[in-house]
């Protein structure tokens, strides 16, 4: 079974995909659109669900470091709840705590220029959140 993986940020969203077996996430693109614009995100993200007939998707869950939910966690708890409701597909929330330091030391230690760093920052946000959640499950 395929998964899609999302890090939601407030103008972009990186998306990563896995393999059939649901096994190896990969980095597919970001979503790039208008300050808070989610509608229009989720429509983006739902057309990738039909081409690639994908049914799951794991979605970041930004908590704080002592496990609060603020601001931006709300905002991904309605982004899962329109998502489910313009779709038939099951939304999986997943911690991404320390995510972007995880992305940024990958980064630098792929020698990838600061430039190309920022360009491929949301997708490979979203392979680390959903490669983290694939290697989770029980199989």
């Amino acid at each position: 079974m395929k998964y899609i993986g999302l890090d939601l940020g407030s103008r972009t969203c990186g998306v990563s995909i896995s393999d059939e077996l649901g096994i190896l996430a990969r980095a597919l693109t970001t979503i790039r659109f208008k300050d808070d614009e989610y509608n229009y995100c989720a429509k983006e993200i739902i057309k990738i669900c039909n081409d690639e007939n994908v049914k799951k998707i794991v979605l970041g869950l930004p908590k704080h470091m002592n496990g609060d939910m603020g601001e931006r966690a709300k905002i991904s708890l309605d982004f899962k709840d329109k998502l489910e409701k313009m779709a038939d597909v099951e939304v999986i929330l997943y911690d991404e705590r320390l995510t972007t330091i995880a992305v940024d030391r990958i980064m630098i230690e792929g020698n990838l220029r600061r430039g190309d760093r920022h360009k491929k920052k949301d997708e490979m946000a979203a392979v680390v959140i959903l490669q983290d959640f694939l290697n989770s499950k029980s199989f």
